[in-house]
């Protein structure tokens, strides 16, 4: 039985060290916004957020994990300026790696709250969208960083 901190709650879930965190925040939490892409930590489908930083939850065992604080798309605060950016900008056309691309982008605005909007773009470079909307994708990005610049605060 292990204990873990996800978006502000402790769970406890049945699985050995070496589960992917993936699995057991969808299969055993039903936390299922953060998807399984390529299972090998290449596409940024399941990223989620680890004590504040992108992380790949298909390639971290929950071992990995115990005694931090994850963050998943589920508990990414809906006023977030990528949420809202996404949302304003009609980002998403099938929306599958959608989750992981925010999860991505809101780590990036939390380390650095004022980024030029064309370097974070190009630190994205890691992530798929099978759909093709990396055009949608930069313009969403550009306008979220628009929106925690003009809100002077951390994302």
């Amino acid at each position: 039985m292990i204990s873990i901190h996800v978006n502000g709650k402790v769970y406890k879930a049945d699985v050995l060290d070496d589960t992917p965190l993936l699995w057991v925040l969808r299969d055993y939490l039903k936390l299922t916004g953060t998807k399984y892409g390529c299972g090998i930590g290449e596409c940024g489908a399941c990223t989620v957020h680890v004590d504040g930083k992108a992380e790949r939850s298909c390639s971290i065992s929950v071992g990995e994990v115990k005694g931090k604080k994850i963050t998943t798309i589920e508990g990414l605060s809906e006023n977030h300026p990528v949420k809202r950016a996404w949302i304003k900008e009609q980002v998403v056309q099938c929306g599958y790696c959608q989750p992981g691309i925010i999860m991505q982008v809101a780590a990036f605005l939390s380390e650095k709250p004022t980024p030029d909007a064309d370097k974070l773009i190009s630190k994205m470079d890691d992530v798929i969208c099978r759909c093709g909307t990396y055009p949608r994708i930069k313009k969403g990005i550009k306008t979220a960083v628009e929106m925690a610049r003009k809100e002077g605060k951390r994302a």
